[in-house]
């Protein structure tokens, strides 16, 4: 009876900031690891298991999913934006601006990894940055657009060999693009809006 109440129970709502990092956090780390778990094993097999238990290659997979974790809070911090942007009275700008900090906090929940090394990590943030403040240089995307400059840099971090890709390119892209419209099904039927742009509003003010 634990087990079915677990399994159907609702999701908490997302209504103040803390509660969105919480968010993006858990589908950022989501939409970029399953992808690289899910691409590998395809990619071995009936090798999958061996493949996985080699140290070699758990050091290459911990190693593309921290290098794609900050791509993951780009394409959602992007998605979240433009589900704020549709209703907000706060302008945009303004609404961006306290968006990209709750992003930027997210990332700073964790120490440097140490397959990445801290210049290439706190290069990665002042990346992910940068790509947030463009987003309001623009109107919101198509959620199913918004991982599109990011896909081919997402695949080429995924831990196989080069020439073992093959032409899988355009399923990692839909991938991408299927996962990232079911987060953004997952917070509209979670969010809050009028609670979560109190928040957003009153940390702006302060």
């Amino acid at each position: 009876m634990k087990l079915f109440e677990k399994l159907f129970r609702p999701r908490p709502p997302i209504r103040d900031r803390e509660e969105l990092a919480d968010f993006i956090n858990a589908q950022s780390a989501f939409i970029v690891q399953k992808g690289i778990y899910e691409y590998s094993r395809a990619r071995a097999g009936h090798y999958a298991k061996v493949l996985f238990a080699e140290e070699g290659f758990a050091q290459s997979v911990e190693h593309a999913r921290w290098q794609a974790f900050p791509l993951g809070l780009s394409m959602v911090g992007e998605m979240v934006d433009g589900v704020l942007a549709s209703q907000s009275v706060m302008p945009r700008r303004q609404m961006l601006d306290q968006l990209i900090s709750v992003v930027l906090s997210v990332f700073d929940r964790y120490p440097v990894p140490p397959s990445i090394g801290e210049e290439a990590w706190l290069a990665a943030r002042s990346n992910l940055a940068h790509r947030l403040d463009l987003v309001g240089g623009h109107a919101p995307k198509r959620v199913m657009d918004i991982p599109e400059p990011l896909a081919e840099a997402y695949f080429a971090m995924m831990p196989i060999h080069e020439k073992l890709r093959g032409r899988d390119f355009q399923t990692t892209r839909n991938y991408l693009r299927v996962s990232l419209c079911n987060i953004h099904d997952e917070l509209i039927s979670r969010m809050d809006r009028a609670a979560l742009e109190r928040a957003m509003t009153t940390a702006a003010v302060a």
